[in-house]
């Protein structure tokens, strides 16, 4: 099976990213990316992206980065996942970049930079830092 194909049926099989209309946006050894519309339902009380919502698409970004550079028998779950809040996330939609640092057999270090996107302008509103574990 191809890696995007690969990708993109793990993703499908993401009830959580289903439920928050996040869509797989590009899929590349070692990086993926995945973005989600700020809807009303997924905004904290001061109209912003809700930092679970930027959690959530950072870390299956950073997620499916680390399974992308793994054999087809593998996959990973995330062990630990630090996320860094920069910016207030206003605007349409969210995109998270996720890619991989450090490849390994026991544990592949990822990121994920996650930008809010309001009229075409992009605004680096969290990075995401983690240790996956192929399983």
């Amino acid at each position: 099976m191809d890696l995007d194909t690969r990708i993109r049926a793990s993703f499908a099989r993401q009830n959580m990213m289903q439920t928050l209309g996040a869509r797989l946006v590009s899929v590349a050894p070692g990086a993926v990316s995945i973005e989600a519309a700020i809807r009303p339902d997924l905004q904290q009380q001061l109209g912003y992206a809700h930092a679970a919502l930027a959690f959530a698409i950072g870390d299956s970004a950073a997620g499916y980065a680390a399974l992308s550079v793994m054999p087809e028998d593998k996959e990973v779950v995330t062990s630990e996942m630090k996320v860094h809040l920069l910016a207030p996330a206003v605007g349409e939609t969210l995109i998270a970049r996720g890619r991989v640092i450090k490849p390994g057999r026991r544990l592949v270090i990822v990121s994920a930079d996650v930008y809010a996107v309001k009229d075409g302008r992009e605004t680096h509103a969290a990075l995401l830092t983690g240790t996956t574990v192929p399983v």
